[in-house]
């Protein structure tokens, strides 16, 4: 059976809030989503003037409800799902950049924590929502750099702002779920936690495949700042799959499902420099800079997730090997720097080809 026998039939008009579309991943789902005939509602801050923008070249707030505001403010959070009248809610609006956090750990703080009790009490006033997946990030997690994954059950922690305030937010979708969500009738909410997603349309600053790409298309020396981290890397798709799954189970009302779940790649964590070099030798151009000086700011060296539960319970498993999603990635960014208005039917075509992918 393919990814879209499983999901296209259910997810065809149905009626679906996705905050932070103008991003990256938020991007990416709600393209999925129209893609499968939902009907979409998007909340996010316009995309940052003078950068590239995935949400604008992709034409991603085309055929559909895109509402720029901002999740900490709970009155324009509200409004939009009186507005739209949800089914399902993906909370995908974050600061998601770790170096950023050490610069602005108020807004980080603001936007991570107190945003997703925005729309976690949104969803409470709403009588039409009946899932809410928040997504969080594997820096959630308390990381002692152990050699293992980290398990749904396992600490939060976090050293810097960024992953403290998605452990945090991790901290607010319990205690909503507990004190609010109890009843059978009730929303079922559940958080998902992913890391290291790579894939075409990201343009974030200080973030490694965007990174390297702004290099080799510049024809510029690119830096590499903590060669030696070890990440679980994965394609943008698969752990959005996960989310797509988790969100089908939770509206329809299976409460099991209503808890913390984790969606890495199965293969083994590599290196930041195994992928810089892998990348390169794929587009076939491009000069690295390892450094060799131990980062200004602290940044986790190894981090892994144990993603069992979703293999066993969920039936979900990842399907690209690294390679596979380095060669999405190169395929995407060249295809756009040959054409720019062709980042919308890129970004569609890899949709429909992983849709068609056995799972």
């Amino acid at each position: 059976m393919a990814i879209k026998d499983s999901l296209e039939k259910f997810y065809k008009r149905k009626s679906v809030v996705v905050t932070g579309h103008t991003g990256f991943k938020g991007g990416w789902l709600a393209a999925w989503l129209k893609a499968m005939g939902s009907q979409v509602c998007g909340l996010a801050l316009a995309p940052e003037s003078g950068s590239a923008s995935f949400f604008a070249d992709a034409q991603i707030g085309k055929g559909m409800n895109s509402v720029l505001g901002d999740i900490r403010d709970f009155a324009s959070v509200l409004k939009l799902f009186k507005q739209c009248r949800p089914e399902i809610v993906f909370h995908a609006a974050a600061q998601a950049l770790v170096l950023r956090s050490y610069e602005e750990p108020i807004e980080t703080y603001a936007t991570n924590v107190m945003g997703t009790v925005n729309i976690l009490e949104a969803a409470r006033q709403t009588p039409s929502v009946r899932a809410v997946v928040i997504i969080t990030s594997d820096k959630c997690y308390e990381n002692r750099e152990w050699i293992w994954g980290y398990r749904e059950h396992d600490p939060m922690g976090g050293y810097d702002p960024y992953s403290s305030s998605k452990g945090c937010a991790e901290l607010v979708t319990a205690a909503y779920r507990r004190s609010f969500f109890k009843d059978k009738k009730a929303a079922a909410i559940a958080s998902a936690r992913a890391g290291n997603v790579i894939g075409g349309g990201d343009w974030a600053k200080d973030r490694l495949i965007p990174d390297i790409i702004r290099g080799v298309i510049r024809k510029s020396v690119i830096p590499i700042r903590n060669p030696h981290a070890l990440r679980p890397w994965q394609h943008v798709l698969e752990p959005l799959r996960g989310y797509l799954m988790l969100g089908q189970r939770l509206w329809q009302q299976e409460k099991d499902f209503a808890e913390a779940w984790n969606f890495g790649p199965h293969e083994s964590a590599i290196s930041v420099e195994q992928v810089a070099r892998q990348l390169i030798e794929l587009w076939g151009a491009g000069k690295l800079n390892i450094s060799k000086r131990a980062p200004k700011m602290h940044e986790a060296r190894y981090l892994k997730l144990d993603c069992s539960k979703a293999h066993a319970l969920l039936g979900w498993r990842s399907l690209l090997t690294i390679e596979d999603a380095l060669r999405l990635t190169v395929e995407w960014y060249r295809t756009v720097a040959k054409d720019p208005k062709s980042a919308g039917s890129i970004t569609r075509d890899q949709i429909q080809r992983y849709m068609d992918l056995p799972c």
